[in-house]
């Protein structure tokens, strides 16, 4: 999402915000497109200072105690010197008293003029973390998401590959469904991708000759989790015979999304082989290496060693 309106902030979070409109009802469509906030105070005083467009304009303590302290027609001048710019929208915090010309300019612009019952700092924190997860680049992804020992895992394959049974194995020994079928993917600043289940489907699990479940009424809150760091895509895929497959593991591949690349694994799927168990073996094994130490490698080096040794004889 590349925008949100001021609309949509009081329909979302609007009682999280302790947010009550004063005025400006017709200026709700406007479009907040920063995270960050912007307290006016120079702006206040003449200083020419710019007032971005797109964030929201604070009022605390501060800028409406100098508000207060000027004579009505310099007051005027100054409230009308912020509504000329047209910013996104105003809130007062702390729950003060808005100056009666503040008030008149805004229902004049159409400017949403709000105010909260949080001090600034509070308003300040709470909505700028709303701000960075609605304006995050985001995306869907088909797959399921799992915490394996710490590790945000997205499974992927085609439909039917035995997705849904991996994770649900993985659950019955202890980790944590994030996310089944449907995946959410936001990307955080600097280069983080945090993945988390959509709309009604969140924490539901689809078994085929079972049908849909509740991963969280059967196994409990400890088995499900809002949201998780991605940090290894596997992708499950069907054996074939005549395919050869990676036997040490010094192939790395990249998985892409949201212009970031995640470690990518693929995993053939057979009967007999224990899906959940070469998964949580994967995770595992992606700690070790973040830890720096990669067995491939080190494996690798002690072949090559061994080959020398026999070819210089004793």
């Amino acid at each position: 999402m590349d925008q949100v309106s001021v609309e949509d902030l009081l329909a979302h979070v609007g009682e999280l915000l302790e947010l009550e409109l004063l005025t400006g009802r017709a200026g709700l469509g406007r479009a907040i497109t920063v995270s960050r906030i912007q307290k006016p105070s120079l702006f206040l005083t003449g200083f020419p200072i710019r007032v971005h467009p797109g964030r929201i304009q604070v009022l605390g303590g501060a800028e409406v105690s100098y508000l207060e302290s000027l004579s009505g027609e310099a007051r005027g001048q100054a409230v009308q010197r912020l509504s000329d710019v047209s910013p996104t929208c105003v809130v007062v915090t702390g729950g003060r008293e808005i100056p009666g010309e503040l008030l008149a300019a805004a229902e004049a612009a159409g400017l949403p003029l709000l105010r909260s019952r949080l001090p600034s700092s509070q308003f300040i924190s709470r909505v700028t973390r709303y701000l960075e997860a609605a304006l995050a680049p985001s995306t869907l992804l088909h797959g399921v998401l799992l915490n394996v020992l710490g590790v945000g895992i997205l499974l992927r394959g085609k439909s039917g590959i035995g997705k849904s049974e991996c994770a649900l194995d993985l659950v019955f020994r202890g980790h944590r469904l994030i996310a089944d079928d449907v995946v959410e993917i936001r990307k955080f600043p600097p280069s983080t991708l945090i993945g988390s289940g959509k709309g009604i489907i969140r924490h539901y699990m689809e078994i085929r000759g079972l049908g849909i479940i509740n991963i969280k009424e059967l196994f409990g809150i400890t088995a499900i989790e809002e949201m998780k760091e991605i940090n290894l895509v596997i992708e499950l895929v069907e054996w074939e015979e005549d395919h050869e497959y990676d036997r040490l593991g010094l192939k790395e591949e990249r998985f892409a999304v949201l212009d970031m690349e995640l470690p990518l694994l693929r995993i053939p799927v057979r009967y007999g082989r224990n899906t959940a168990s070469i998964v949580e073996v994967a995770a595992r094994n992606f700690i070790l290496r973040s830890r720096g130490v990669n067995t491939a490698r080190e494996f690798e080096k002690l072949l090559e060693r061994e080959l020398r040794g026999r070819k210089e004889g004793p």
